[in-house]
């Protein structure tokens, strides 16, 4: 029987699943490890071994080709690991290793990458569009990134890595002239303004009290905090900017909406409608923006579909 096997590698957690078939209802096994990132690179190379060869054991199956979500991205040209977060990663050569280690093809794709394609496969795409020809899958949480999935002239869909190993990545182009520095090195980027802590930080700023965006999205809506209405409206406006920018470029038959910030209801309608000041079609927006299906299984079933 042919499996989809996927690997899902955070900074603290790898998770591994088996497919029977490319659905979320197909599941064999699902599996977790500690990462143990703190001993190094080599070490979290062979606790993905280890945990690949539990879940050959559990099973019985045997992968000829293994998925991985990633906490960065693979240089095409120096076939070595940048911009990841767990940074013992950033400069080794991951992919080259893991084939190695687990004598399969590997593919590799960061895990907003991952993201996207779950949703365009297994998630919210398919009910509502499913003859999709293009979708961007938005990240809007602790961080800002972002994936492009097209569907090949196979019918398939795949995600667009682009030359440098960056497509997608949405979350670091300037949203904010002058505004906060970024650990990429720029300021005022789509993540140091639509982030969680972003946000939480402007209402700092805002009244000198710290508060959870929970509380804040929850004080908006009460009319009690003008500082919390000052941080929505800011979320809300720059949203539609940075989104506009997506659909101008792109222009995808549907853009899903990941991330704990987008869960906020707002986003879909109010922010929305902010869309449609920037989008270059004479203010018309036609774009689904769809809330994700899979929740944090995303990672690991887009790792299986690649």
């Amino acid at each position: 029987m042919q499996t989809h096997w996927g690997i899902d590698l955070g900074g603290t957690k790898i998770e591994g699943v088996i497919l029977s078939s490319p659905s979320p209802d197909a599941v064999v096994i699902r599996k977790r490890i500690d990462t143990e990132a703190h001993l190094g690179y080599e070490h979290i190379v062979s606790r993905i071994k280890l945990l690949v060869d539990q879940l050959k054991a559990e099973t019985g199956y045997v992968p000829d080709h293994i998925g991985f979500a990633t906490p960065g991205t693979l240089d095409p040209a120096t076939q070595t690991m940048k911009n990841c977060n767990t940074t013992c990663l950033n400069g080794k050569p991951l992919k080259q290793a893991l084939t190695d280690q687990l004598g399969v093809r590997v593919s590799l794709a960061n895990d907003a990458n991952c993201f996207a394609l779950a949703e365009a496969t297994l998630g919210a795409v398919p009910g509502v569009v499913s003859n999709f020809q293009m979708m961007f899958g938005v990240i809007m949480g602790t961080g800002v990134g972002g994936g492009v999935v097209v569907r090949g002239l196979d019918g398939r869909p795949f995600v667009i890595n682009g030359l440098h190993g960056i497509g997608g990545e949405w979350g670091h182009n300037i949203l904010e002239e002058n505004g906060h520095a970024c650990y990429c090195g720029k300021s005022g980027c789509n993540e140091q303004v639509l982030a969680g802590p972003a946000l939480q930080r402007f209402y700092l700023e805002q009244c000198g009290e710290k508060r959870t965006m929970k509380e804040i999205v929850e004080r908006h809506r009460a009319g009690i905090d003008p500082a919390a209405s000052a941080t929505m409206e800011r979320m809300l406006e720059y949203y539609g900017r940075s989104i506009s920018t997506l659909i101008n470029v792109l222009d995808p038959d549907v853009i899903v909406l990941g991330g704990g910030v987008g869960n906020i209801d707002e986003l879909y309608t109010e922010g929305y409608e902010r869309i449609k000041k920037y989008i270059f079609n004479n203010g018309v927006v036609k774009t689904p923006i769809l809330r994700p299906k899979l929740g944090d299984s995303a990672g690991v079933f887009g790792a299986a579909m690649l």
